[in-house]
């Protein structure tokens, strides 16, 4: 099984935000004891460290970035990617660049807690918890 894991949940994770971060955690533990099957889009990274950064956090962004690079692929971008993103029927354009990646890496799911954001996306979403429940161990 292979998962692309949605900037909210690596948020919930790089600033412990609770009552996510037990889940959230867990699905990052499952990829680094799965190689090759966590994921993440190109731009996550950027959008990532802006947001733990902008809350003071930017040693600890530039460290929790580096920690997940060892376990997590980072799913290459560009003009085709971005032309497929906008093609897709979905309200938030950043939502469907996750999609594309997504597509781009052939992953079963894409994990995230906004899972009604992706009701039009060509990729199923599922929570953390969902997933969790039904991953390979």
């Amino acid at each position: 099984m292979k998962i692309l894991i949605d900037c909210d949940v690596l948020l919930d994770v790089g600033t412990g935000r609770m009552p996510h971060f037990t889940d959230s955690m867990r699905v990052l533990d499952w990829c680094e004891l799965h190689p090759g099957c966590g994921f993440i889009a190109w731009h996550t990274i950027a959008n990532v460290y802006y947001l733990l950064q902008k809350g003071g956090m930017s040693a600890q962004a530039r460290r929790f970035i580096h920690d997940l690079l060892i376990f997590v692929e980072v799913v290459p971008s560009g003009t085709s990617a971005a032309k497929h993103a906008l093609a897709l029927p979905m309200n938030d354009f950043e939502d469907g660049l996750q999609c594309a990646a997504a597509v781009q890496a052939g992953v079963d799911f894409i994990v995230t807690r906004n899972i009604g954001d992706y009701a039009t996306a060509p990729i199923s979403a599922i929570t953390p918890g969902s997933f969790l429940a039904q991953a390979p161990v």
